[in-house]
């Protein structure tokens, strides 16, 4: 093992700085079973972001390109956390350098993109260089706690999946032009929110093998563009320019599970949803429900008793489910955390895989870039569907 890893953040903006915060914590949770983490550089073209994110999250340096941070002989770990159409370059050349990379998701914005990823990752694993992909809230003890509950029993098999990923950041129509409104179908509330919900479906009912019924809408056809730069969803000045949205603000379709069906629902103009993961999954034996706006619960309906006296129970999160025992400074029943929380044990895993840890010893891995291809031939397909008139759509 190194006597020290190096960690860099690519993108200092709200994604971005979750990273390097997690980065920041992820040594301190569990036992100190990690070489010392060196929190090295943010790289953000704007100078003003990254060194803000620097100084707050105690990083050494603000670097201005990612070139820089590839040549740096101080950094071994490096997040990605930018437009998802820059992802392609910038994690081949850091997987060229010998930079172990976690990028977030989706993998890029293109499927051609992303199987090359893939196909360079796989080339940098044979080197000993590993690349992976976040796929945050596979980590919700929630979410992990009602997958146990389907493998091992208790709920059964999953007979009928229903999700959905509400927000809100683009429901005014000044909320300025940006990235995230520009690209293919598909490439919107879908790629943004939807990569999400559908991997969190797979996680729970197995592998999408059809899709059908796509559906993608861009309610807000032109948005206003900024004064200045604009950091994640931030709502800045706008001026009296405005430009086409080019991809979807709302987007649906019903999966094919490997055992059950399921429809998803996401949008970015959901009035007075911030950020609303939310599903139930009804199983032979019973039934679960998660709402990401009450992280430290789940629901649970079992199928015994008499009808008259059963139903949904609240389920407090403790240490007995997964990643709380151990994580928590203050390890106890009730204490309450959040999404923030699971990217601390991303960068955990993540850092724990780098360092050699066994896997036997260690958080679940972080998905591949095999996976994240996986991911994005799901929104391909929807996409598809949705161009052929909600067209079965086989994977």
């Amino acid at each position: 093992m190194s006597e020290s890893l190096g960690v860099a953040v690519i993108g200092a903006g709200m994604a971005g700085k979750a990273h390097a915060a997690a980065y920041r914590t992820a040594s301190t949770l569990y036992r100190p079973t990690l070489p010392q983490i060196r929190l090295v550089s943010i790289g953000d073209v704007n100078p003003e972001f990254g060194q803000a994110a620097a100084r707050r999250f105690g990083y050494e340096r603000h670097d201005a390109s990612w070139q820089a941070i590839a040549e740096a002989d101080d950094i071994d770990v490096v997040s990605i956390v930018i437009a998802n159409s820059l992802h392609r370059e910038v994690v081949e050349g850091l997987l060229a350098a010998g930079k172990h990379v976690l990028c977030e998701k989706p993998l890029s914005d293109t499927l051609a993109d992303a199987r090359a990823m893939a196909d360079a990752a796989r080339s940098a694993e044979a080197r000993g260089t590993l690349a992976r992909i976040g796929f945050t809230f596979r980590r919700t003890p929630g979410i992990a706690a009602i997958r146990e509950l389907i493998q091992n029993g208790t709920l059964g098999r999953p007979l009928h999946f229903s999700g959905r990923y509400w927000t809100d950041y683009g429901c005014s129509p000044q909320a300025p032009m940006s990235w995230r409104y520009k690209g293919a179908p598909g490439s919107g509330a879908l790629a943004d929110v939807g990569s999400h919900l559908a991997y969190v479906g797979e996680f729970l009912c197995g592998d999408i093998q059809a899709v059908s019924g796509g559906q993608l809408s861009t309610a807000i056809t032109k948005r206003p563009l900024p004064l200045g730069a604009v950091m994640g969803h931030d709502h800045a000045a706008v001026s009296e320019t405005f430009e086409p949205v080019e991809n979807d603000d709302v987007a649906s379709f019903s999966a094919e599970f490997a055992q059950c069906i399921g429809s998803l629902s996401v949008s970015r103009v959901a009035a007075g949803h911030a950020n609303s993961l939310m599903f139930e999954v009804f199983c032979e034996k019973g039934a679960a429900l998660f709402d990401q706006r009450r992280p430290s619960e789940i629901g649970l309906f079992l199928s015994e008793g008499s009808a008259s006296e059963n139903g949904y129970r609240q389920v407090i999160l403790g240490p007995d489910h997964p990643y709380i025992a151990g994580g928590l400074a203050m390890d106890a029943p009730s204490v309450g955390f959040g999404q923030n929380d699971a990217f601390g044990y991303q960068a955990r895993a993540f850092l724990e895989e780098v360092a050699g840890l066994p896997e036997s010893e260690s958080l679940p891995r972080c998905a591949t870039f095999d996976e994240g291809v996986r991911n994005m031939e799901i929104l391909d397909a929807v996409a598809a569907s949705a161009q052929n008139n909600g067209k079965r759509v086989s994977l």
